[in-house]
């Protein structure tokens, strides 16, 4: 016994001869090195052109346990930008009631007109200005909700490197290769399904709403239904997918890793002697490798949330703000000018499911990576 404790008690002043907080500074410096972060930045400079954040001090902030800077910089663009939108649309907004308000007028007090056609025909020029300024408010929009899903699949495309990078350190190849093949899959998903044909569908969901209700019954009204119904069930069932995917996924490739690493690390403790310096130093190197590649998937998701939010509650904003309109018309104005401001809002609302679940796609697989490859 005696014999046993006396060659723990060296193994143990071995162990302490190692200073494992400089092997680990040492360790994410050398990591850090393999990483070429020059196209995150050049990214980050189009997405918060005002900051001077780099992608590596962003990183080094969320493991270090200081999250504050990420916070203010994602909160700060995220309020810019819709107090932005907010501004430009206030004024259309007023026009809009200003014009709904002057239709009610030739709708409601027709009879005092000797020739109804009058107030008929000045109806519909009013409506006709009406459907000119909610088309083109939703242009707008639309070119902006294209130029942000732009914006979210070139950060993955130069995020994918760098973050599979550290997935392949800190966990291994076979993780890092499946999953790296599942987001480039997704980022082509998003490129032709959803901006190729989603968004011009919510378009033409809009053009046949304003269009239905230029006449006197609801000729395009079942239409409409059916192009929304197609983009609620594409929506879900990407995002249904996508789920299934992963989680199959982040159930195998990492196990197969995991049996390879541990393999290796069982080897190397069985040398006599120095055997279990070796695992600390491997436990402490894997440590800092996957606190690293936790920090850039952190760091990836805070940037797809600025891009994805900005969106979301400009268009939560102008959903409420239209449904708001509409309800105040509602009691003096004709029921089409109602049902046109009230389909304008439903083609905003579409947009934000849209923009939502292009985002949970991307999200939830860096979530899943994140989560299973420790």
């Amino acid at each position: 016994m005696s014999v046993v404790y006396a060659k723990d008690e060296g193994l143990a002043q071995e162990e302490e001869e190692y200073d494992y907080d400089a092997l680990e500074e040492e360790t994410k410096e050398k990591i850090f090195s393999e990483f070429d972060f020059t196209e995150i930045d050049e990214s980050l400079k189009k997405i918060f052109p005002g900051d001077k954040m780099g992608f590596q001090e962003l990183v080094t902030s969320l493991i270090s346990g200081e999250g504050k800077n990420a916070k203010e910089l994602v909160m700060q663009f995220v309020s810019d930008q819709v107090s932005y939108e907010f501004r430009y649309n206030k004024q259309n907004l007023a026009y809009m009631l200003l014009i709904a308000i002057i239709a009610a007028v030739f709708t409601n007090f027709s009879n005092a007109f000797q020739n109804k056609q009058v107030s008929e025909i000045s109806f519909y020029v009013l409506y006709m200005l009406l459907i000119t300024m909610c088309l083109n408010a939703f242009r707008i929009a639309m070119t902006g909700i294209e130029g942000h899903l732009e914006l979210l699949l070139d950060f993955m495309r130069v995020l994918c490197p760098s973050y599979f990078l550290a997935v392949a350190i800190a966990s291994g190849s076979s993780s890092s290769l499946i999953f790296y093949n599942i987001v480039l899959f997704l980022i082509y998903i998003a490129e032709t399904l959803i901006l190729r044909f989603l968004l011009p569908i919510v378009n033409i969901y809009i053009m046949v709403q304003v269009m239905n209700y230029l006449a006197g019954e609801e000729y395009l009204s079942q239409f409409a239904e059916l192009l929304k119904k197609i983009i609620s069930w594409i929506l879900k069932t990407l995002v249904t997918c996508v789920i299934g995917i992963n989680v199959i996924q982040g159930m195998l490739a990492p196990a197969i890793d995991a049996l390879k690493r541990s393999a290796i690390t069982k080897t190397a403790e069985a040398i006599p002697g120095i055997g279990n310096a070796i695992g600390g130093v491997t436990d402490v190197v894997l440590g800092t490798a996957v606190l690293i590649k936790n920090g850039i998937g952190m760091a990836g998701a805070a940037v797809m949330i600025a891009i994805c939010a900005v969106p979301i509650l400009q268009m939560a904003v102008m959903t409420l703000l239209y449904k708001l309109a509409a309800a105040l018309v509602q009691p003096v104005s004709d029921k089409r000018i109602t049902g046109c401001i009230s389909s304008v809002s439903e083609g905003y609302e579409l947009l934000v499911k849209v923009v939502f679940s292009t985002g949970v796609l991307f999200l939830l697989t860096i979530a899943v990576v994140t989560a299973s490859t420790t």
